[in-house]
């Protein structure tokens, strides 16, 4: 991936940041700007090492000494980009299927969102971590057509891009305008078999044609004729098909619109899309909103907490 606003830090020493690090946390009082620089300009893999070499020069963990010398939501920051990137969504899905009540918004966000491969990923991570299969954590914690949906994108089967099947398009956009605009009542099914199987590219010519058809936007038809968990999955499953950036861009502006700020939302997305496509998604911020992302944060964030996040953002597009 190169369309990420933090990469590889050059030249690296990750005995020097350790140390660095030790001495910003040691004693009275800590040395924040120190911690929260060293911590967003360098990439996962050598946050990683960075962790290694305190430990080995200090006998200290990394993650526990920045748990005991910062608060709140900078803490929560600075903690979420020490976990390895290979963890952080099956640690993202654990949080939100633990305990009392299900976070339906990050199951959503998760799975309507990676590649196959990397739900393939996330359901091995998950299993050797935690020892339990994922899958069966989210049955028990789910019901209904919002369970059978993230049910099948965990399969990770979706068909691989290659030639679209005009004839197929057609017959996909059909069996869609029948079980929803057609239909008293919705064959809910139908959506997802659809929406959860087929390849990405085919599902983009599906939207279009389905348009052309019903005069509608899949998006509306599924707002007018599903609702509450299992609306908010299709649609999130959609957007991702028609851009994972757009998708994510709109995430992180209703994260802070209005009162109050979604501060897990903001920081789960802008950590785990880092190395990802940041860049991208700035750029469709840019376009949808009007007004970049680097401003949103500026306005609706302080302190440290917001240092980091700039800094994570890497820039602004105006």
């Amino acid at each position: 991936y190169a369309r990420g606003t933090v990469t590889a830090f050059a030249p690296f020493d990750a005995r020097a940041d350790a140390e660095a690090l030790r001495k910003a946390m040691k004693g009275i009082g800590t040395d924040e700007e120190t911690v929260l620089t060293i911590l967003t300009t360098r990439n996962n893999a050598q946050r990683q090492e960075i962790a290694s070499a305190f430990k080995t020069l200090f006998g200290r963990d990394l993650v526990d000494d920045l748990k005991s010398e910062l608060t709140g939501k900078f803490e929560t920051l600075m903690v979420s980009l020490m976990r390895p990137a290979y963890i952080f969504d099956a640690h993202a899905l654990k949080h939100a299927i633990k305990g009392a009540g299900t976070n339906e918004k990050v199951l959503t966000e998760i799975l309507a969102s990676r590649t196959p491969a990397e739900v393939q990923n996330i359901k091995q991570v998950y299993q050797q971590e935690y020892e339990a299969n994922l899958e069966d954590k989210i049955t028990g914690e789910t019901s209904g057509h919002f369970q059978r949906l993230l049910v099948v994108l965990l399969q990770a089967n979706r068909d691989p891009d290659g030639g679209v099947d005009e004839a197929l398009v057609e017959q996909d956009a059909q069996v869609l305008f029948r079980a929803g605009e057609l239909k008293w009542g919705t064959d809910e099914e139908k959506f997802i078999t659809i929406l959860g199987t087929r390849s990405v590219s085919h599902l983009r010519r599906v939207f279009d044609k389905y348009m052309t058809i019903s005069g509608f936007q899949i998006e509306e038809t599924i707002d007018r004729e599903t609702s509450g968990d299992l609306e908010k999955l299709l649609l999130a499953v959609v957007k991702c098909i028609r851009s994972v950036p757009a998708y994510f861009a709109e995430t992180l502006y209703y994260s802070m619109k209005g009162a109050g700020t979604d501060d897990d939302t903001l920081i789960r997305v802008m950590v785990s899309r880092s190395e990802v496509d940041l860049l991208d998604i700035r750029r469709e911020f840019r376009k949808n909103f009007a007004k970049s992302l680097y401003q949103m944060i500026q306005k609706d964030t302080s302190g440290d907490y917001r240092k980091a996040l700039l800094l994570l953002c890497g820039g602004d597009d105006d």
